[in-house]
């Protein structure tokens, strides 16, 4: 492979790498921001381990979550939880 060959490739291999540690930066932006969010929640007298299921069972469809619900309890059951 010549100089100039090596060269496109590095610096197409260089702007995928800066692409990425942006989107990294930005995804560590974020993540402070929704630690905030809940941090903001917490210090308003709010369970944060609720919200986060409450918010992640938002995206669920409703059959999903009966059947999460039933397997939970059974589960418990089992355990003797209930």
């Amino acid at each position: 492979m010549n100089d100039q060959a090596h060269e496109v490739i590095a610096d197409h291999l260089r702007q995928f790498i800066e692409r990425i540690e942006a989107q990294n930066a930005r995804i560590d932006e974020e993540r402070e921001a929704l630690e905030q969010i809940y941090a903001e929640a917490k210090n308003s007298g709010y369970c944060t381990k609720t919200i986060l299921k409450v918010v992640c069972l938002r995206n669920w469809r409703a059959s999903e979550i009966a059947v999460e619900e039933a397997m939970e309890e059974m589960y418990r059951s089992a355990l003797g939880m209930l």
